[in-house]
């Protein structure tokens, strides 16, 4: 559950942002995403559902001066859910199926705002070992 994960070149990345109502807190939704979680890691991480791994943060409300240049620096609380496929085909088929609807659902009704915008993979590297 909490280990590493090893994204292979070519994969998609989506991001999803579910920006949580005023009065939600992050106890009252952690069921639901790790319900939902769940639910993409079980039915779709195979071959043929094309899940390879995901992750989700919390906004913890540090913002980068140094990284931030003219944008709106909204500090709304929300939740970041990364997640990694062989392609957006994959994510789509899984995301359209009735059981991860339902699960998606249930965290929506916590929600003001959700949105996922897709990337495709242009580079990855990690420090050389002998430095």
């Amino acid at each position: 559950m909490f280990m590493p994960l090893t994204i292979p070149f070519g994969a998609v990345m989506l991001y999803n942002v579910v920006k949580l109502k005023p009065a939600v807190t992050m106890d009252e939704v952690e069921l639901a995403i790790g319900e939902m979680c769940n639910v993409v890691k079980n039915a779709y991480g195979d071959d043929v559902g094309g899940f390879i791994g995901g992750q989700v943060f919390k906004f913890s409300g540090f913002i980068s001066d140094e990284g931030t240049v003219d944008a709106d620096q909204s500090t709304d609380a929300h939740v970041a859910i990364v997640t990694y496929w062989k392609s957006f085909e994959h994510h789509e088929r899984s995301h359209a199926d009735h059981v991860f609807k339902d699960r998606f659902e249930a965290l929506a009704q916590y929600c003001s705002e959700t949105y996922e915008i897709g990337y495709e993979m242009l580079w990855q590297g990690e420090p050389e070992e002998d430095r």
